[in-house]
């Protein structure tokens, strides 16, 4: 008998309280709720990982210890489930050869066209690799890039070489590679190298075995010829053969090195002779270099009987690439340069192509980092994996998504201790009307507006080419709340993250960017509040600070105060298990003995923001900090979370926070501040908005959420399209007037979020 719901009773895992529900299989269920709610406690932590639990104890043992381990979730009863397919926001894993062509498979699709219709044949498909002893460029080793010295940052060219003009250490002045370039007879000492000649900074540079027409005396009578600075370097310190790179110097080196296209095979990562196998015009580096349609194109022309299943398996992914709002990447973009939203799309390609079914797909809120327009296409490939026969879960905030829902499940009704139970089950129709928080966001008024904050002058961005920028020239207005709008690819990042912030040395990033930070650094720590927690512990206790520190002498002896034990295995992937001494808590015994306000350390630290703030009252150093984190839509994340832990945008917001007090005359770019957050919470990010441009500071803020551009004071909409097809201003002006402009995408979706 046919199984038509995913059973689960009593589910008690982190926050959740003691829940009950069926989820209709072979149907799209979609999870809401505010941040910290428990859907990811749910749809994660329990039915995932009990998924995956189970499937994995079906391998042998040798196969298990390779695994993830997966502890059994807090429940009384899962059933009906099936095997589970998690498509995440994490990076896409691999290295620095993994590119998008990699992890799509279609490059390797690619390569086998190539070694079957190619002209001249070199070879089966293997040679046409990048990761090939045969295939790979030999001077990058199939990276694509090389380390190349920064000039900039090696010279002082304000001084002559007798000022100390080299900076880096074993070149300066008084060492031996010096004394050759001043020996060499070919430079003016005493000359500023701002002021020298095209030849001589040629021959100071890049000039290699040199006969020296007339070196001074003190020119080595064994040195034969005169090398520069730049194949010195390489020589000495990037070839594969040096030894001479030291700890001493090695900072030194790090700095004045950067990363720039290997000049042998121009960034393509393969050698000469695979570069020669050519399809009509096109080497497989010019394929991977093509924008995704572009590749289509010149894949669609293609007639040889002997390719006709190669042909049609790369146009379908390259179809579903489309689909998924891809079009704008390329098969060599390196996977390390994603986006969490593009690293989840790419995985949902690769299972878009399986012909399994009866499984159980779990996406994480896929729709970050898109458009309105790409989230419609998101919707069809939801259909998709739907209608083969599966069930799939989704953890979604965007109402887009959420109107495709075959059945809703509402977790609430706020964050933390104030979440974890089913405030509703149903279709969209009944939680319009279900009073619930997403309910009643769902169904308040929509408006713009109504005044513009005027602004205070202007910066000017002249001519910018980054990336697939078309010489924009645009003005920002300053103190006012500026959002860049446009579809993914559009060029709102190059403007805005890569352009503005050289134009302006002093502006406040925000970025999703991961915080820095030991495995032992927590939320606490960053935040600056933990040294005064411990202090307080400490004069309550009459003992020392250091005590209540998992890094020093407060921390348990066998982890070293991390809570867990790795296990390194060699050849196979280590295993990490729970420190069994302190139970993962990081302290000694002696440590959680002492108490502050009837908590111990660990307790204080297992607190959430929303609890924390009454914990410590009157202890306003601690407080403030709390109570701007809980501003910014972070009240349910403990003292003690991990900070390896947090997602993109819960980083965003924390970096946030600590800029709030002091924020005054600055400009601050945001990249998609409103990542993982509830329609209610976006609510709370426009009042902070309205703080920061309150004090006189200048705000911009790169966003899709239409609620946020709604109730802007100025629009700048990227685009037409993206990649190729964008890199263009279509529209400067407020909301209201972007309302009624016929190019932009932006513009007709916003239009369409008000009347609704």
């Amino acid at each position: 008998m046919r199984k038509e719901h995913i059973i689960i009773k009593g589910a008690r895992e982190h926050n959740l309280k003691n829940i009950s529900l069926r989820i209709p299989k072979n149907r799209i269920t979609v999870f809401t709720g505010v941040s910290g709610s428990g859907k990811s406690s749910l749809v994660f932590d329990t039915i995932a990982a009990e998924s995956q639990r189970q499937l994995n104890e079906t391998f042998p043992s040798f196969i298990r210890h390779r695994l993830p381990h997966y502890g059994q979730p807090e429940a009384d009863e899962l059933s009906n489930l099936s095997p589970a397919v998690i498509i995440d926001q994490k990076p896409i894993g691999g290295n620095a050869r993994s590119t998008v062509g990699t992890a799509t498979d279609i490059f390797t699709l690619l390569r086998l066209l190539f070694s079957r219709i190619g002209e001249p044949f070199i070879g089966y498909s293997n040679i046409f690799s990048f990761n090939h002893p045969n295939g790979m460029c030999p001077e990058c080793d199939g990276l694509g890039k090389v380390s190349v010295l920064d000039t900039d940052l090696f010279f002082d060219t304000s001084k002559s070489l007798n000022e100390g003009a080299i900076l880096f250490p074993t070149f300066a002045k008084g060492g031996w590679r010096f004394s050759r370039y001043i020996c060499s007879n070919l430079f003016d000492p005493d000359k500023k190298l701002r002021d020298y000649s095209e030849d001589e900074w040629h021959q100071l540079l890049y000039a290699d075995g040199l006969k020296l027409p007339d070196p001074l005396p003190c020119w080595p009578q064994s040195q034969q010829y005169y090398e520069g600075i730049v194949p010195r370097f390489k020589r000495s310190y990037l070839s594969k053969d040096s030894k001479e790179l030291t700890g001493r110097h090695k900072a030194d080196f790090e700095k004045v090195l950067t990363r720039g296209e290997c000049s042998a095979c121009k960034g393509s990562r393969v050698n000469e002779k695979v570069r020669s196998c050519k399809i009509g015009t096109y080497n497989i580096a010019d394929c991977a270099a093509m924008e995704i349609p572009v590749l289509a194109n010149f894949i669609n022309t293609i007639t040889d009987p002997r390719a006709v299943t190669i042909v049609k398996a790369i146009g379908e992914r390259l179809q579903q690439m489309m689909a998924i709002g891809l079009h704008y990447l390329t098969l060599d973009r390196d996977t390390g340069s994603l986006s969490g939203g593009e690293s989840q799309r790419i995985k949902m390609v690769r299972h878009l192509g399986s012909s399994l079914s009866e499984m159980t797909y779990i996406l994480d809120e896929p729709s970050i980092g898109l458009h309105p327009r790409d989230v419609h296409q998101l919707n069809q490939l939801l259909f998709q994996l739907r209608d083969k026969g599966n069930t799939v879960l989704v953890v979604e905030h965007d109402p887009d998504v959420i109107a495709i829902a075959d059945h809703i499940v509402d977790i609430g009704p706020r964050a933390g201790t104030e979440g974890g139970k089913i405030v509703f089950e149903g279709p969209l129709d009944e939680l319009k009307v279900s009073g619930t928080l997403t309910g009643r966001y769902w169904s308040r008024e929509r408006s713009l507006r109504s005044t513009a904050r005027q602004p205070s002058g202007s910066i000017v961005i002249k001519n910018a080419t980054l990336h697939n920028l078309k010489s924009v020239t645009v003005e920002i207005p300053t103190g006012v709340l500026t959002v860049v709008t446009g579809v993914a690819g559009s060029g709102k990042s190059s403007l805005i993250n890569g352009v503005l912030p050289k134009q302006v040395p002093g502006a406040v990033r925000i970025s999703q960017s991961a915080i820095s930070g030991s495995k032992r650094s927590h939320m606490a720590t960053y935040t600056g509040i933990f040294d005064e927690i411990r202090s307080l512990f400490a004069k309550a206790n009459k003992v020392k600070a250091a005590l209540f520190s998992s890094n020093s002498e407060g921390g348990c002896k066998v982890c070293k105060g991390v809570g867990e034990i790795t296990l390194d295995l060699a050849f196979m992937d280590p295993i990490t298990t729970i420190c069994e001494e302190c139970g993962g808590k990081r302290y000694t015994a002696e440590t959680l003995a002492y108490r502050f306000n009837g908590k111990n350390i660990y307790e204080a630290l297992q607190q959430t923001v929303d609890e924390a703030v009454t914990y410590f009252t009157g202890y306003h150093d601690i407080t403030g900090m709390l109570e701007r984190l809980r501003d910014v839509g972070l009240g349910y994340l403990t003292l003690g979370q991990p900070l390896s832990t947090l997602s993109g945008g819960e980083r965003q917001r924390i970096k946030l926070a600590m800029r709030l007090e002091d924020a005054e005359n600055q400009l601050f770019i945001m990249d998609e501040p409103t990542t993982g957050l509830h329609m209610s919470d976006v609510d709370r990010l426009l009042e902070i908005f309205a703080r920061i441009v309150g004090k006189g500071n200048t705000l911009v803020v790169v966003e899709h959420n239409l609620e946020v551009i709604s109730q802007a004071d100025h629009i700048i909409d990227m685009g037409p399209g993206a990649g190729r097809e964008g890199g263009t201003v279509v529209f400067t002006g407020t909301p209201d007037d972007l309302i009624g402009h016929p190019a932009s995408q932006t513009g007709k979706f916003l239009r369409q979020y008000l009347s609704q």
